[in-house]
């Protein structure tokens, strides 16, 4: 299994469409046997979700994402863990140990562009899954 994680300075970083980098982590029977950096090479959302695919994901763990991502992720047949935080590391561990807290479920609304309620801009940028 093969599982990115959005990542920066060695935690998960809090907003799938502007995350700079990935760290990608290969898992053969329970253990991480390999990990390396990807970068995005400035590129965002929906294209994030191609360079996922191209990289042979099969897991997404990531803190904040929208809507729109959620469905090119979903389209790209990769499994999303979201609304995780803290170390990228520990995040792989407790997959792997089926103990991670994430789901894969939308939690970034400022992609969402239903603003008649009042909602507004509310993702602070890196803090979407607070």
């Amino acid at each position: 299994m093969r599982v990115a994680v959005t990542y920066d300075n060695g935690e998960v970083f809090g907003h799938f469409g502007r995350t700079e980098q990935f760290k990608v982590y290969d898992i053969e029977n329970g253990k991480v046997v390999n990990s390396q950096i990807l970068g995005t090479n400035g590129e965002g959302c929906g294209a994030l979700a191609g360079i996922l695919n191209i990289a042979d994901v099969d897991a997404l763990i990531c803190g904040g994402i929208g809507g729109g991502a959620v469905n090119a992720i979903e389209e790209a047949g990769i499994k999303l863990y979201a609304g995780a935080s803290g170390s990228a590391d520990a995040a792989v561990e407790a997959l792997i140990a089926g103990s991670l807290d994430a789901n894969g479920e939308a939690n970034c609304n400022h992609h969402d562009h239903d603003h008649e309620h009042g909602e507004g801009h509310n993702c602070r940028h890196g803090k979407c899954h607070e």
